[in-house]
């Protein structure tokens, strides 16, 4: 009797040494694929964009609009590989947002990007004072994972003091392996104040405008800021002044003296220079409640660390933790907190560690289903092979490039049901023969999976055709749901060779010895056979058992339509993904345009006052005139260019989902009214966002607009 491709593997391997030698190596690529594939709290999508910022200084929005946003977009319009690209025009400058097609090499699409504009880079006159153009690429990798915000309850501990502090984190946490795009959000610019002296201007016979003048071309700025009439000068310095010393040797004119010499005339004989922080531009705060249980809030500063590509977000946050820790001790004062705001190492380490612990619950529960129906010995070859078929699996999803993250691990979990199928079915049949007990158990192994081989594989593939097409959907949702359709394939065609090779030796080897039990085979009842001729009897006595089939029929049509109707009474709510349990969420607050920064502070203070009177919310930090720590959402909606004084964020920080009996988007829902009824006081938009749990997008609704240009 000829075999096919499974009866020849099985014969091949049931008695082959090389066999547990495989085993034995499957096992360690699996342990090494958990060891060394990186934890991720998202899926690394290849999102690739960039910001084009062009200045137009002294142009009017319209202006900027049809002399640089518009040819700056056909320009654009020309590069292979854009999807879309929208353009925001304001007084002064143009910001346009170039977005490549999903899953398009990030660096040929900036190359590509930059030769676009290099080719052109006369499609402007240089008369026409339009600035040079600036490209900022954005990608996943650019989202922080870790966040630390310095502040202090000593309220005499100056913003300036935060300031330098987080400057010697940054200097230091830079020097942590895999990190990357270390900066502080709530530093201050230095400015130099310059004092004019009137008495001694006018003995150098200087004018005012003579000095601003001098000031301005010497420090490489267009323009100098007279606050107090004729009184006080203030100076950004530029390229070419680096230092209060640089400034007061500045010569502003040259003068003879009594007998004719030539000597020069320095800034500081006609002024005294102070050097200070500059009119501030944002407001970075931490709240807190204090003992009394009051909302309590302190200048800050947030410095946030984004990691490398391919780096273990977990064992770089882990790193960061633990400088940090030395560094508090050595770099800080005492008067100096630290409160961490962020760590999706830590996020993305209990997330996996949970859905491993649900994985490691399935497999369980599939042995032990399996020992039920056919018996111990048997379910232990189902589970030994599903666990080779996992450590196989994992390895291929870390070849394949997938981390670890909560889509790749529910791919497992989703699909342990139909991996252990083929065991399953192979031992079963195994089973049947060994009882039969007609040929020895060697030679009927062969004959036993054949019979079986041939629907294995049919199903097999039926299932990776079923799942296969959902990795080629489009746009964002097919490349985050990949590892679900890609990881269940590869481990249904691990599954099938690990049921063909592996497990007749197993079988081989724990049944070789056992004989077959007497009589195990003939038709003696059992409880379970039992109860499964009790129902089906009957429904199968031909006439007799017709009103009995017609109930059944009428039974599944009310299941049908009760489970349908519990859509429709909003009792199941339809959903692509479930809510995620965050230990973070974010508020927005949109002022009125023109509105200052000490009110966009005093609404988040206010928004802030609220939040805290929620139990589980533990620290927050208000961001005013600037964004906060963007996440992936904010990646995508590009909240990192809300630096305008009547925009503002507050970052809301929750205890850990073990302490709390709530989810985070239920704690949200409980807070939403709370912040419209705020809104509707203040005249202000406050929006709460939270992280999407799937793909983010630029709104929950979009609508295009198209028109003749």
């Amino acid at each position: 009797m000829s075999l096919g491709i499974a009866g020849r593997l099985a014969a091949a391997f049931k008695q082959n040494q090389i066999t547990p030698l495989l085993a034995l190596v499957s096992l360690l690529l699996g342990l090494f694929a958990v060891l060394v594939t990186p934890r991720e709290e998202e899926p690394q999508i290849e999102v690739t964009f960039a910001n084009v910022f062009i200045p137009y200084p002294g142009a009017s929005a319209a202006m900027v609009e049809q002399q640089v946003a518009v040819p700056a977009e056909k320009i654009i319009a020309e590069i292979a590989g854009v999807k879309h690209v929208y353009s925001v025009s304001e007084p002064g400058r143009t910001v346009l947002t170039v977005q490549f097609e999903v899953g398009e090499p990030r660096t040929d699409a900036l190359v590509r990007l930059y030769n676009a504009f290099y080719a052109n880079a006369d499609w402007q006159p240089r008369e026409a004072g339009i600035g040079p153009v600036l490209i900022k690429p954005k990608g996943i990798d650019d989202v922080p994972v870790f966040a630390v915000t310095l502040w202090s309850k000593n309220p005499a501990l100056s913003r300036a003091e935060l300031q330098a502090a987080a400057s010697s984190l940054e200097e230091q946490l830079q020097q942590v392996k895999g990190s990357r795009d270390i900066y502080s959000i709530g530093r201050q610019n230095e400015q130099l104040s310059i004092r004019l002296d009137p008495a001694r201007l006018a003995a150098y016979s200087l004018s005012l405008p003579q000095l601003s003048t001098a000031i301005a071309q010497a420090a490489g700025v267009s323009h100098s800021q007279l606050v107090s009439s004729n009184q006080q000068l203030l100076l950004e310095s530029g390229s070419f002044l680096s230092s209060e010393a640089d400034v007061a040797q500045l010569v502003v004119a040259v003068k003879q003296d009594s007998q004719g010499k030539a000597l020069p005339v320095y800034l500081q004989d006609v002024a005294d220079l102070a050097l200070g922080v500059a009119e501030p531009t944002s407001y970075v705060t931490h709240l807190q409640r204090d003992d009394a249980g009051q909302p309590q809030q302190s200048p800050a500063v947030t410095v946030v660390v984004a990691k490398q590509p391919g780096q273990n977000a977990v064992e770089v946050t882990s790193a960061l933790l633990a400088e940090l820790d030395s560094l508090q001790q050595t770099y800080l004062s005492q008067d100096i907190q630290l409160a961490v705001s962020r760590d999706y190492g830590v996020t993305a380490k209990d997330k996996a560690d949970t859905l491993i612990h649900k994985l490691m619950f399935a497999t369980a529960s599939v042995v032990l289903l399996v020992a039920l129906a056919l018996g111990s010995r048997e379910a232990f070859v189902v589970g030994l092979a599903l666990i080779l078929t996992l450590a196989l699996t994992l390895f291929a999803s870390w070849a394949y490039g997938f981390t670890l993250n909560r889509v790749s691990l529910f791919a497992l979990i989703f699909s342990i049901g139909i991996l252990v199928d083929d065991a399953i079915v192979v031992v079963e049949n195994l089973h049947r023969h060994w009882l039969l007990g007609e040929k020895p158990l060697a030679a009927a192994i062969p004959l036993a999976v054949d019979e079986v081989g041939s629907p294995t594989i049919l199903a097999t593939f039926t299932v990776i055709a079923a799942l296969l097409p959902m990795a080629f959907v489009s746009g964002l949702m097919g490349p985050y749901m990949s590892p679900i359709p890609l990881n269940a394939s590869m481990g249904m065609l691990l599954s099938l060779l690990v049921a063909f090779i592996f497990t007749p030796w197993l079988f081989l080897k724990v049944f070789a010895n056992r004989p077959a039990p007497a009589g195990e085979h003939s038709h003696a009842d059992s409880k379970l056979e039992r109860l499964f001729q009790r129902l089906m009897q009957p429904m199968l006595r031909g006439r007799a058992g017709r009103a009995n089939r017609v109930k059944l029929l009428l039974g599944l049509l009310a299941a049908i339509v009760g489970s349908v109707l519990l859509v429709v009474s909003q009792h199941v709510v339809l959903k692509m993904l479930p809510f995620d349990n965050k230990s973070e969420f974010q508020v927005v607050v949109d002022l009125p345009e023109g509105s200052t920064l000490e009110q966009t502070q005093a609404v988040l203070s206010q928004v802030a006052a609220v939040l805290l009177t929620q139990p589980e919310v533990t620290h927050l930090q208000s961001y005013a005139g600037t964004a906060a720590p963007i996440n992936f959402n904010g990646l995508v909606r590009q909240y990192y260019l809300r630096q305008q004084p009547w925009q503002g964020d507050v970052q809301v920080n929750l205890v850990e989902r073990q302490q709390r009996a709530e989810q985070s988007h239920t704690i949200a829902l409980r807070v939403r009214p709370l912040l419209s009824a705020l809104a509707q006081q203040t005249g202000a938009s406050i929006k709460l966002v939270e992280v999407p749990p799937g793909p983010p997008v630029m709104a929950p609704l979009v609508a295009e607009i198209y028109g003749p240009d």
